[in-house]
């Protein structure tokens, strides 16, 4: 499994960003997408993740309204678009797979066994 993140950058505070994860290397039907993201000195942490088949979604209480989990699925590619960007939401952001979750599990970063490398997003005040 290859999950590919992309779409990082700096942006100012209102503004908005895409981030793209193409996740390649076998079918996804019974996995969860996840966006994790990590700030300086701080834990990683859930964003949104999204049921690669059924597209069930679900979102930390930080970024509700904000942002928005997706997927292509002829493309094989999750994406997360996030508007009104905040500078606490500055971090490197991770794509993550896991298999088989169940939704109250989703936000649980043990159970996501694939990561690809991350994405800085910088949002200045």
């Amino acid at each position: 499994v290859q999950l590919q993140a992309s779409g990082g950058g700096l942006v100012r505070a209102g503004g908005s960003l895409r981030l793209s994860c193409v996740a390649s290397g076998r079918t996804f039907n019974n996995y969860v997408m996840g966006w994790f993201r990590q700030a300086p000195g701080k834990e990683r942490e859930f964003v949104a993740a999204i049921r690669w088949s059924g597209g069930t979604t679900r979102y930390a209480d930080s970024v509700k309204g904000r942002f928005t989990i997706s997927k292509d699925t002829a493309k094989g590619t999750v994406y997360l678009q996030m508007n009104s960007l905040k500078p606490e939401d500055t971090a490197v952001y991770y794509c993550a797979a896991a298999y088989g979750l169940i939704f109250s599990t989703f936000d649980d970063i043990s159970k996501y066994g694939y990561w690809g490398q991350g994405t800085q997003v910088t949002v200045s005040s």
